[in-house]
């Protein structure tokens, strides 16, 4: 069997992060930016939410999150500074079962996640109006898998958080992960 061109491949990371980026939006998130570049690397994602009042915050001491419409993470979170607004940087990470990487996570080494939180740096330098938001980094990790012809059912071993299909594949977002790591950005 003859190797087909790379052109004849869908680009499966791009396919994740449409999956990813239409889930956050099915949950009140505001996509702002997809493949935000900077010298230092890129973010995937970076939405905002308006979802939490002041009043709401103050009284439950919770912030949103991309669960549901209104989410909300217990006490103890980050606060919210701005109480309205909460900006995410989003990492995505589409695998195939069984791959190396323990389906991405592996592959966000703390090497990574100083690129991922530089960028963020300057995203917030280009848009200084936003520089109060709360900000978090989170992980999303979405399953790919080559739908075959012959093939009747797709079996689950878990619910998936949203799922679509493209091409000749299936995607589904298998877990989302807040605050995936800590970091502070440093604009100056």
């Amino acid at each position: 069997m003859a190797n087909l061109p790379p052109s004849h491949y869908p680009d499966i990371g791009h396919f994740g992060e449409d999956l990813v980026a239409q889930w956050l939006q099915s949950t009140g998130w505001i996509i702002l930016h997809r493949r935000f570049s900077s010298r230092y690397g890129e973010i995937d994602i970076i939405a905002q939410h308006h979802g939490v009042t002041g009043k709401e915050q103050e009284s439950t001491g919770e912030y949103p999150t991309p669960h549901s419409p209104l989410p909300l993470i217990p006490r103890g979170g980050p606060t919210f500074p701005t109480p309205h607004s909460m900006l995410i940087f989003v990492e995505v990470k589409t695998r195939s079962s069984g791959s190396w990487d323990a389906g991405g996570r592996s592959a966000i080494t703390l090497q990574k996640q100083a690129k991922i939180s530089r960028t963020a740096g300057i995203f917030l330098a280009q848009y200084p109006e936003k520089a109060d938001y709360s900000c978090r980094f989170d992980v999303a990790i979405v399953y790919c898998q080559r739908i075959s012809k012959n093939q009747t059912a797709i079996i689950a071993t878990q619910e998936a958080l949203a799922t679509s299909s493209v091409a000749e594949y299936k995607f589904k977002l298998q877990e989302y992960i807040p605050a995936a790591f800590d970091s502070s950005i440093d604009n100056g």
